[in-house]
């Protein structure tokens, strides 16, 4: 299943109702559930999971801990859960940062599609593409011929070499026409100072963090990466929309379990995220925070990561692109 696909099918899904959860029913869980994300505490993985993991410890009667731990590019997350026992107290927050991981020849780098069972989606983040006011880009189709008339000359900033903004700007450059400069930085913090500086002319960074900056008149934004608007801007046209067809870089997120986890297990654990993800609290805090709530069945999930491997796999060996 592609992201089209399964994005079309969104509103029968988000419309389903799920029955009510027993406490007394199951065995599982008998015990606390650790849920692993491969992200700080206040990003927008992490605020993305931890509500769900809230409402998901209510239903189910036993705590959801999250469990912080970042670094190489969420792998040392992965690579913990991959490597855990398939009983469902161990479970991943996968984003589309282990499939781009997967597609470079780094070191114990886990194979989403073969080490985990998927569970659910539960939500995108669109990336927004934002320019500097000094550039006099009004548009998308302005700053296009702006940078055709200016190769080489104008630079984007990243959190890193192969994280979702740096595609974005990969993929916007090829499907424009266009060659725009990468600059990495170290996170998103030092990009966005930059870009607000202007030492850098454009970037493509989630809506939380740089909306705040367009609606105080500080950044210009053109379009969201997504397929669809987004709830947190809505008069943001999708590249999509505004002619580059197909253009997708929203980083999604879902929650997987070691592979080999039991269908019922999993089926238990998929009823209580789709039950609170439901819930009107979750659904306002997603909105406030640039989040699209998605759902997914188990099979769906997986026809989508072996989409996506596929996709990013090849998009990135025809780009040339390194890892650091």
């Amino acid at each position: 299943m592609n992201r089209r696909e399964l994005l079309g099918c969104l509103p029968a899904i988000a419309g389903a109702t799920f029955p009510a959860w027993s406490l007394a029913q199951p065995a599982y869980p008998s015990a606390p559930v650790k849920l692993l994300v491969g992200f700080p505490p206040g990003t927008a993985t992490d605020v993305a999971v931890r509500v769900v993991a809230e409402q998901m410890s209510r239903r189910l009667g036993q705590p959801f801990v999250v469990d912080n731990r970042p670094g190489a590019g969420s792998n040392i997350a992965a690579r913990a859960v991959a490597t855990a026992q398939p009983d469902g107290y161990n479970i991943f927050a996968l984003t589309v940062a282990n499939i781009i991981n997967a597609a470079f020849p780094v070191p114990n780098a886990v194979d989403p599609v073969k080490e985990f069972t998927p569970i659910t989606l539960i939500g995108s983040v669109p990336n927004v593409l934002v320019v500097q006011p000094s550039l006099k880009a009004g548009s998308v189709a302005e700053l296009i011929a702006l940078a055709k008339a200016r190769p080489g000359t104008l630079s984007y900033a990243s959190s890193g070499v192969g994280t979702s903004p740096h595609l974005s700007g990969e993929q916007f450059a090829r499907m424009a026409g266009v060659k725009i400069v990468h600059i990495p930085y170290k996170g998103s913090t030092a990009a966005v100072t930059d870009l607000l500086g202007g030492q850098v002319q454009l970037m493509f960074s989630p809506a939380s963090t740089v909306m705040p900056h367009v609606r105080a008149g500080k950044l210009v934004a053109l379009a969201v990466t997504s397929l669809r608007r987004t709830a947190i801007a809505p008069e943001l046209r999708t590249l999509d929309e505004l002619g580059l067809k197909g253009f997708d870089t929203a980083v999604w997120i879902g929650l997987v379990a070691p592979a080999g986890t039991p269908a019922a297990v999993t089926g238990h654990l998929r009823m209580a995220a789709h039950a609170a993800l439901d819930t009107s609290e979750i659904q306002a805090l997603y909105r406030a925070q640039g989040i699209d709530p998605l759902k997914s069945s188990g099979e769906e999930f997986s026809r989508f990561l072996q989409g996506e491997a596929t996709r990013w796999s090849g998009f990135i060996r025809a780009s040339g692109i390194k890892a650091e």
